[in-house]
């Protein structure tokens, strides 16, 4: 593969990823009463961004997840901005969705800061698991299905039970009772790397069909740096 540019696919899933995170964030007003537990509607988009971050890890490599984790975070960090922007316009005497756009758009700094350290955190340690089980896999088994989904699976866990433990106790400590943050911590995390389980096959279906388009895919080697705040 050429490492020197950057292909169209490659291109595309950044897109989603950013599409994805951005879109989540906007969905996480609303919550969804699933049987007996409650989650945010963003929940069902969220996890797609670790599913295209397994992806791009997996063909491309740890140093360009970095970059695209970093992009995803820019990318949402302007939305954001230009948002609060947008509310803090004076409106026309006869705009009455003030109220309304605040309740959605509304950033709460608690809350926006919680997010973002979280999604830097967890998405981190989700490309760096994925992309050190596959250095350490057996090179025979390395592309199989199975290997792949054990990759996915953990990195996942790892990712998804890093997000919550940064996320819950920043955004709620103080605000919720220690026992009840410990619960959507584990919940959230495990409704996660479970919608990865179940979304597995099309993942597979999805990384298989990139190693065609690229032409193969990046096994990183000891030499790479992980250091997380490298764009490169």
């Amino acid at each position: 593969m050429d490492n020197s540019r950057f292909s169209l696919t490659f291109l595309v899933l950044t897109l989603l990823f950013c599409v994805c995170l951005i879109v989540s964030n906007l969905m996480e007003i609303k919550v969804v009463d699933l049987g007996v537990i409650t989650i945010t509607a963003g929940m069902v988009v969220f996890p797609l961004s670790y599913i295209i971050s397994d992806c791009i890890v997996e063909i491309y490599g740890f140093a360009r997840a970095r970059l695209v984790i970093w992009l995803g975070f820019a990318m949402n960090l302007l939305v954001t901005l230009l948002l609060q922007v947008g509310l803090w316009l004076p409106g026309a005497e006869e705009w009455t969705g003030q109220e309304a756009m605040g309740l959605v758009f509304g950033a709460v700094p608690r809350i926006f800061c919680a997010s973002f350290a979280a999604f830097i955190c967890g998405s981190m340690v989700n490309a760096y698991v994925m992309s050190v089980l596959k250095r350490k896999s057996d090179p025979e088994s390395r592309h199989s299905s199975r290997s792949f989904s054990v990759r996915a699976i953990v990195s996942t866990l790892w990712g998804e039970g890093v997000d919550s433990l940064v996320f819950f106790p920043l955004a709620f400590a103080g605000v919720l009772p220690w026992g009840l943050i410990v619960k959507l911590m584990i919940t959230q995390a495990l409704l996660k790397t479970a919608y990865e389980i179940i979304i597995l096959p099309v993942t597979l279906r999805a990384v298989n069909r990139l190693r065609r388009i690229e032409g193969g895919d990046v096994t990183d080697d000891e030499s790479l740096s992980y250091k997380w705040w490298k764009l490169r």
